[in-house]
């Protein structure tokens, strides 16, 4: 009879080394805890092929960034680009000594039967661990909406797979979704000189920029950043903002001036025809209230504290409606349009099949607190609004992974707690 394979122990396992697993193990470490963290690539691998190339970072570098390490080739002021923000976890994991194991991937995570833990299936054996952390974030797989039939005539593929222009046919380039991802792809087919039409569902955009401070810096002192949760009703408004070239702000009214036609969230295809609602209108008025809003805010946060910042009254001036929002196109025909690729800026799924755990609810969301599972010895990290509004941010997710290692020190006190009658008998 051949031996049992050996189980490797430890006491916490970390599953993803992303930004979110590396935070995690900075933490852990810190608090003396012995963890493993697996990661079935490389590190930060999303940030080098789940990208397209141009890709730069949404916040400037001095503030989307680790506290305990500054970019080393990137202006302050400037916005890095994907593979240095790969770079920098590389990096950073160096620096602080990260147990990363890369190639390996976790296959199942079960509780164990009459002991504490969990026991981990991986590609390279089996691995039990008291406490497990899902650093896996909420973004695994891309979602396309199942509208347009894959047999279409048209190339479709998932902002996800999305590269550069010269990936795509000869023709005009329908772009679904106008968030970041949507906006700055739409935006970059337009320089590149192709005929973009962008579908525009519900958005908030921020200034880039105003009174010389970036709008993470006015997301701070306002105390944005802190907000914990999304109000009722904005679950599927997403935030346009761009770092491409050097930064500037998303105006989709400008950009229906350089050319690019504006459409109204996508609702059904049928024989060649895309129809759209009735809400182009609504949808840019929407992310204007909100861009005006901010500039308010700014202003009597200056007043109030008396800071000698620039004024910049311009900024305050919104362009005419174009004509593709006061006449909106309702339907359109792909291929009298010209249009041979359509790109699904439509967001990700989340996918823990792997944790067989009873850790999430009736929509396959993970039940928690802060990262803090319902299920004893399970961990979140990376979520939307894991908690507050800027944990999706690198930095946010810095500080939400403080929060979990310390909950988990906290709870391993309490196993390591014996009573004066244990400690006699361990003396004994």
């Amino acid at each position: 009879m051949a031996p049992a394979a050996s189980v490797e122990n430890i006491d916490t396992l970390v599953v993803g080394a992303g930004q979110a697993g590396v935070a995690m193990s900075e933490h852990l470490s810190n608090n003396g805890i012995p963890h493993l963290v697996l990661e079935r690539d490389r590190i930060a691998e999303r940030w080098r092929t789940g990208r397209w190339d141009s890709l730069v970072a949404n916040g400037p570098a001095w503030h989307d960034r680790f506290p305990g390490m500054e970019f080393s080739d990137i202006d302050p002021d400037g916005f890095p680009a994907k593979e240095s923000i790969a770079d920098y976890f590389v990096e950073y994991a160096k620096r602080i000594d990260a147990p990363i194991r890369c190639g390996v991937e976790v296959r199942s995570v079960e509780r164990k039967a009459g002991g504490p833990g969990f026991r981990v299936e991986t590609s390279e054996g089996v691995i039990e661990a008291i406490n497990v952390v899902a650093a896996t974030g909420a973004f695994q797989h891309p979602v396309i909406p199942p509208l347009v039939p894959q047999e279409a005539p048209f190339t479709q593929i998932h902002s996800f797979d999305y590269r550069n222009p010269d990936q795509l046919p000869e023709g005009a380039v329908m772009v679904v979704g106008a968030g970041s991802s949507g906006a700055q792809i739409a935006e970059e087919l337009m320089n590149a000189g192709r005929r973009v039409y962008l579908s525009v569902g519900p958005h908030d955009r921020p200034p880039r920029a105003y009174r010389g401070r970036d709008f993470v810096w006015w997301l701070g002192v306002l105390g944005k950043w802190d907000v914990a949760a999304l109000v009722p009703g904005t679950e599927h408004v997403t935030i346009a903002v761009s770092g491409a070239q050097g930064g500037h702000t998303v105006d989709f009214r400008r950009f229906a001036a350089q050319g690019m036609t504006l459409v109204g969230r996508t609702e059904k295809y049928e024989d060649g025809v895309l129809s759209f609602a009735p809400d182009l209108a609504d949808n840019i008025a929407q992310g204007d209230a909100y861009y005006l809003s901010m500039l308010e805010e700014a202003d009597a946060y200056v007043a109030r504290n008396g800071l000698d910042l620039p004024q910049e009254p311009e900024a305050h001036i919104i362009d005419p409606a174009p004509d593709c929002v006061t006449s909106p196109i309702l339907e359109l025909n792909l291929a009298e349009a010209g249009v041979t690729s359509i790109i699904w800026a439509t967001g990700f799924s989340r996918d823990y099949s792997w944790l067989k755990v009873d850790a999430f609810d009736e929509k396959g969301a993970p039940k928690h607190q802060r990262g803090v599972s319902w299920e004893p010895g399970i961990y979140f990290l990376g979520l939307p609004w894991q908690s507050r509004r800027g944990s999706t941010f690198i930095w946010g997710v810095w500080h939400d992974a403080r929060h979990v290692a310390d909950h988990i020190a906290t709870q391993r006190s309490y196993r390591q707690y014996r009573s004066p009658a244990e400690r006699r008998t361990e003396d004994a």
